[in-house]
């Protein structure tokens, strides 16, 4: 016979499922809130649901497991997943960028970290198929700025894709590129779930001078439908100390620079595996 206890916890376990189902993401706060149960019986419960196989634990929540190649999460979704990983990867994109260059943002979570940091530097031109990127820029606002937004068709991700956004980019020259990417693997490259997502990506990338991707580790071994790059197609991966060291050797044999970059205050233990002048 199951007990009550027992069945409460199915119960609540079940209601998580549900949410990351639809969601992609859970917070612990946001689950303590719904259910009505203390911070400990959440982490408890995802605890049992990892060691199950059935989420990834993450910071303040967790991630769901599942990987399809059209899997297209939300923007809210995906900014609460890898938090502290996506910042450090930010801080030290953000240290590339001197006052006076131009600069592409592609439409994602960790870019809108970068862009976050981004916004005391003097006369930088953004250009982006971002609104929420935009929408940093235009609540602090600086005459020596210029931001460029594309049209194009709104993705769940909250990116402006299609035909409207490449024929913008077709004619604007950037400095530097920084991309997010779905999904990267040995094979596939760097990939996203959405096709027009994929041609406005390589049109952002053919703007600039230096391409960069900015992710993190969890994306590793992750295939989305449309290839927007192949590893030998960038210069600079930018990805957090947690990548597997077979994901390491594999991008150190492949990409001219791979920087790690640690979740920390000062960033003092970042490496650079590998730069080539």
């Amino acid at each position: 016979m199951i007990t009550s206890d027992r069945m409460l916890a199915a119960e609540r376990q079940s209601h998580i499922m549900d949410m990351l189902r639809t969601q992609g993401a859970v917070r612990v706060a946001d689950l303590v809130d719904s259910m009505g149960v203390s911070d400990m019986t959440i982490r408890r419960d995802l605890d049992s649901l990892a060691a199950e196989g059935a989420l990834t634990k993450v910071h303040g929540g967790a991630v769901s497991r599942v990987t399809r190649s059209t899997a297209e999460p939300g923007f809210q979704a995906k900014s609460d997943q890898m938090e502290l990983e996506k910042m450090a990867i930010a801080e030290s994109a953000a240290r590339r960028i001197e006052a006076g260059m131009s600069v592409v943002l592609s439409a994602g979570t960790t870019t809108w970290h970068l862009a976050q940091q981004l916004r005391d530097i003097a006369d930088l031109t953004i250009i982006t198929n971002s609104p929420p990127i935009s929408d940093i820029f235009h609540a602090q606002p600086r005459l020596d700025r210029t931001v460029i937004l594309t049209g194009g068709i709104r993705t769940p991700s909250d990116a402006l894709v299609g035909p409207t956004a490449t024929a913008a980019l077709q004619t604007m020259h950037a400095d530097v590129a920084f991309l997010g990417a779905h999904g990267m693997s040995s094979q596939a490259g760097f990939t996203t779930p959405n096709y027009w997502e994929a041609e406005t990506n390589r049109a952002l990338m053919a703007a600039a001078q230096q391409r960069i991707i900015v992710t993190d580790h969890s994306k590793w071994g992750v295939v989305g439908v449309m290839t927007f790059a192949h590893l030998q197609g960038v210069e600079t991966v930018i990805c957090d100390h947690r990548l597997s060291d077979e994901a390491q050797q594999h991008l150190q044999d492949t990409v001219p620079e791979l920087h790690l970059a640690r979740p920390d205050a000062q960033h003092s233990s970042d490496q650079t595996h590998r730069e080539t002048s």
